[in-house]
């Protein structure tokens, strides 16, 4: 059983490594990787190899997972280019964008307090949007390689994942 481990995650999928993925190949691909080193298909081999197996398969998962997800893929194409997206020590930001979340937690937490869950699935849609567009814009700086506005994009991101999975646990509250 040969695998390359060095490989990037771009190239075990047979993707170009760009923010754009086809998302049906990276899925047919999943499926081939998959199939040919899930580790019960080793289960009769030798412990080494047993071994062997399994790693090759987190690592196909791992893989898979980053360039599943936008922010994940956007922040892999950013330590491939050698920059540190900085999400856990710069959380500069611009002031609009701040201004914008302090808003957003506001109105979470109002309809959240009103037990209001049609409003928070209304602002679940209406984030779901906004995430998208930054998704859209993410790919356009990482394609037009500007990697430092890209890496604020990132960090931009991972602000609206917080609110979005805040807006998730205010629904699951209102609902149990």
């Amino acid at each position: 059983m040969t695998f390359d481990f060095a490989a990037s995650h771009f190239d075990l999928f047979e993707q170009p490594a760009r923010f754009a993925i086809d998302a049906r190949a990276l899925d047919a691909r999943y499926r081939a990787l998959q199939a040919q080193y899930h580790p019960d298909r080793y289960a009769s081999a030798g412990d080494a190899e047993k071994r062997l197996a399994l790693q090759i398969a987190t690592r196909v998962n791992e893989a898979y997972q980053i360039l599943k997800s936008p922010l994940a893929r956007g922040r892999y194409l950013l330590t491939l280019a050698g920059v540190d997206t900085q999400e856990e020590t710069n959380t500069a930001m611009p002031m609009d964008f701040l201004m914008g979340q302090m808003e957003w937690r506001e109105q979470i937490a109002e309809a959240r307090a009103s037990g209001n869950v049609e409003r928070l699935e209304a602002l679940n849609t209406e984030l779901r949007g906004e995430i998208g567009d930054l998704e859209a814009e993410l790919g356009d700086l990482l394609d037009a390689d500007r990697l430092a506005e890209a890496a604020v994009a990132v960090r931009k991101l991972r602000f609206l994942e917080k609110l979005d999975q805040e807006i998730g646990d205010a629904i699951e509250a209102a609902l149990f």
